[in-house]
């Protein structure tokens, strides 16, 4: 009678526990999570398994949560991401307060793993770009275990794009003047060698040149974008495309880019519609000069120390978009150069949404907008945690960087399209 007992108490506590033990949640504040960019990567793969999961924007830094499983809390376990096990009970309170009608935060579930597109070159036998230098984002991808596909130019032509529901514009220059490397780095071997690429495949796609393949590529991204998907950007990735597609029509192109002078351009010919995110800025027309234009915000008059943008404060509620791309443990990200560091913010077109800003230089840092009936990301600057990353440097290692405030607003925009979206309350 009393091992019965015993044993129906086993049972009832066993029921009592598994119902107590219903949901997993992944905090995201500075205090609790010790890998933050990781925890990206958990719930992207409870999503690609066929779950769902919630992102709690602006609660404990963003959180995720989803329905508790042996395996998820295993796979928590093997990446080393910190987690909490709450019962339904708990779950709940947590929804009802987020949902607060006087609590700046909101529950976005997250349903269908995109699909990662990134736009890089991938000339040699291997598979591997011959630029030496790395990229943030396929870094970032790589270390929280999100799954990408490499496409580039004949992909793009060949409207492969409609395959993938993410793209990342790898460091490019879409002006086809090759970073304007050409005074430092012209006599490089892999200067030459990638430039002898891009001629053979501009050659092998039908144009005479590699600034009008580019120019193809950039209205053809531009179409991806209307139609719905999302584009996100980095460092010369960002105003080259604009000034790619300003300029069409005309060449900006040197001698030493393509063969031929020039063009004699007035600033009045540059076409600002065509454009998504920056206006009335001027070209640099010195071909050994390593800037393309005005845009670009170089004489800061700062400091890596003093080097700081601050994120917006968006409402989770009336604006779930920003704030989903905008969700971080801290308000305040260090700053980092790149070709292209920052943009003065006179050059912004004022319908552009600026996440990220340094008020004190007039300068914005994150950006987005949208068109037709995608959106689009652009971010400065080339890698969140090396300050002034030189061509040949090595790769930043991640694992000494697991919680970086820079990388998180990466992965915000890649969960982005997975959320289901809500309608903007009027």
């Amino acid at each position: 009678m009393i091992k019965r007992v015993f044993f129906s108490f086993l049972i009832i506590l066993s029921i009592s526990v598994s119902g107590w033990a219903s949901y997993i949640l992944l905090p995201m504040d500075a205090e609790t999570q010790k890998n933050h960019l990781k925890a990206y990567g958990i719930a992207y793969w409870v999503i690609e398994n066929a779950g769902e999961a919630y992102w709690l924007l602006n609660y404990r830094g963003g959180s995720f949560a989803f329905a508790h499983t042996a395996a998820y809390e295993s796979e928590c376990k093997v990446r080393g991401v910190s987690y909490e096990i709450i019962s339904n009970a708990q779950f709940a309170r947590m929804r009802q307060e987020i949902s607060d009608p006087e609590a700046n935060m909101e529950t976005i579930k997250l349903q269908k793993a995109p699909k990662i597109a990134v736009y890089s070159p991938n000339f040699n036998a291997r598979g591997e770009a011959v630029q030496p230098w790395d990229d943030a984002v396929t870094l970032v991808l790589t270390y929280a275990e999100i799954p990408y596909e490499t496409i580039y130019d004949r992909e793009v032509l060949e409207d492969k794009l409609a395959e993938y529901d993410w793209l990342h514009l790898h460091h490019e220059d879409f002006t086809g003047q090759y970073g304007k490397f050409y005074a430092s780095q012209g006599g490089q071997p892999w200067y030459r060698e990638n430039q002898k690429r891009m001629e053979q495949l501009a050659g092998s796609l039908g144009f005479s040149k590699v600034s009008q393949l580019k120019l193809a590529v950039a209205k053809r991204i531009k179409e991806y974008v209307a139609g719905g998907g999302f584009m996100f950007a980095m460092c010369s990735a960002t105003d080259t495309y604009d000034i790619a597609l300003a300029v069409e029509g005309h060449d900006i192109c040197a001698e030493m880019y393509d063969g031929d002078p020039m063009e004699s351009i007035a600033d009045s010919d540059l076409n600002y519609d065509n454009t998504l995110a920056f206006r009335n800025f001027t070209l640099v027309k010195n071909p050994l000069v390593y800037e393309h234009s005005s845009i670009d915000h170089k004489n800061r008059g700062i400091t890596a120390k003093t080097d700081y943008f601050s994120l917006f404060d968006f409402s989770a509620k009336w604006d779930p978009v920003p704030a989903m791309l905008t969700q971080n443990h801290t308000t305040t990200v260090k700053g980092f150069m790149g070709q292209s560091t920052a943009f003065k913010r006179e050059y912004v077109k004022p319908n552009v949404l600026v996440m990220g800003e340094n008020k004190a230089i007039n300068e914005a840092r994150y950006i987005h907008g949208t068109h037709g009936f995608g959106t689009w990301t652009f971010y400065g600057g080339h890698d969140p945690e090396d300050y002034r990353h030189f061509v040949g440097d090595p790769e930043t290692d991640l694992n000494l960087h697991p919680s970086s405030p820079g990388y998180r607003l990466i992965l915000n925009n890649v969960l982005f399209p997975a959320a289901q979206k809500k309608k903007r309350k009027t």
